[in-house]
């Protein structure tokens, strides 16, 4: 009998022993959120005193919070508590902000912290969706936080620091499981602004793959990329976009510009070649590696493949003006050139009449661009100016009066 009562004796004080350890780590949680509490408070308090206030006592605050949490944090009855992890992830993050002008610290803790507090939120959020709403607008608090000084940075020109300040800004929507595209996006700005083309062109193919600003996100990506000298992942980049976009003039045209900064003409042509054999009755491809061709200064390959565009679309009024626009410009190149060369130039001849014959090739796309258009001023000027150039006063005449009775 004295046996049973000792045995219920021991046991019920094992009870009591475990029950007192876990209300002293549950009094760890509360702790850790009552010292944060302290913290948030002063540093309401210092902001609303425009930075002017005394920072000791949130980091105090701040310390003692990390010390309780930290107790929680390895017991094996709050570890993996969603109080517990919450608390983690504030008290450590908030150190970044607290402790930010702190050089020794930032450069020797900031990053393992950050990280710490990141996954903190991740794992309370993974155990209960308790504590979401407050994650998620703890996390835009400090996003806000940051970005009081972004704007200043930037105008500053301090480039460097603004994408450092938008990265950090997009790594702490991790913590709530969302991503911040703008935040990324402007990171990529930035870094290509302080002409760190390797993070810039990061941040780019991070905006690219949620379909951000795409498919332009996807050309500044490859751009950074190719100004980096990383060929590779310029063309890997553009792949994955032109997958998405193919008829995309911008991604067409860094292809080409990737191509011909490693050298490789062959490939500049053979990315346009193959463009137009996988769709080849696409007027608005023939018309896009049209003004790649006027970009590229060849003139013949240009004037063809908007000629293509037409041959699909006799109607299509992009490539009819565009064609006008490219052959006036390289009929006035000529005629430059021709007024450039020395007294008795066996070509000056041959020259100006390439001009005069390339303005008459011009006049035939504008004027079916202007029976479409009769009221588009600009093109009514450069046809009067085409005429006088190759001496039908006549027409210019006709042309200048309709151009003038245009307000």
């Amino acid at each position: 009998m004295k046996k049973t009562m000792k045995n219920k004796f021991i046991a019920f004080a094992g009870v009591v022993l475990f029950s007192s350890q876990v209300i002293a780590q549950k009094a760890n949680e509360t702790s850790a959120a009552i010292e944060y509490k302290k913290y948030s408070d002063a540093m309401t308090m210092l902001i609303l005193s425009g930075g002017s206030g005394d920072m000791e006592p949130a980091k105090k605050a701040l310390e003692k919070a990390k010390g309780f949490i930290d107790l929680a944090a390895v017991n094996e009855t709050t570890k993996e508590s969603p109080k517990t992890l919450f608390y983690k992830g504030e008290i450590y993050t908030g150190y970044l902000i607290a402790f930010g002008m702190d050089t020794a610290f930032m450069n020797a803790n900031a990053e393992n912290y950050f990280k710490t507090g990141i996954e903190s939120y991740q794992k309370s959020l993974a155990v209960s969706t308790k504590y979401k709403e407050d994650i998620k607008n703890s996390i835009e608090q400090k996003k806000g936080l940051l970005s009081m000084g972004i704007n200043k940075m930037y105008d500053e020109g301090k480039f460097a620091e603004c994408a450092d300040a938008y990265e950090t800004q997009a790594r702490f929507s991790e913590g709530a499981n969302e991503v911040d595209t703008l935040s990324i996006y402007n990171a990529g700005v930035c870094y290509e602004k302080a002409n760190n083309n390797d993070k810039a062109a990061e941040m780019y193919a991070k905006a690219a793959k949620t379909g951000y600003k795409a498919p332009g996100t996807y050309r500044s990506a490859s751009a950074c990329y190719r100004k980096a000298g990383k060929a590779a992942e310029a063309k890997a980049i553009l792949a994955e976009g032109r997958k998405k976009y193919p008829s995309d003039r911008d991604l067409l045209l860094e292809l080409v510009n990737t191509n011909i900064d490693a050298g490789d003409a062959a490939g500049a042509e053979a990315a346009l070649a193959e463009a137009i054999a996988a769709d080849p009755k696409n007027k608005q491809l023939h018309y896009t590696i049209g003004t790649i061709y006027i970009e590229l200064k060849q003139n013949e390959k240009a004037e063809n493949a908007l000629n293509e565009a037409l041959k699909i679309d006799p109607e299509y009024q992009d490539a009819l003006y565009q064609l006008g626009a490219h052959l006036v410009t390289w009929a006035s190149d000529l005629r430059t050139e021709a007024g450039q060369m020395k007294l008795n130039d066996p070509n000056y001849d041959k020259v100006t009449a390439k001009s005069d014959e390339t303005f008459k090739r011009a006049l035939i796309p504008l004027e079916k661009f202007i029976v479409k258009n009769p009221n588009d001023k600009d093109v009514l000027v450069i046809l009067s100016q085409i005429y006088r150039s190759v001496g039908n006063y006549d027409k210019s005449n006709e042309y200048k009066k309709r151009a003038d009775a245009i307000k």
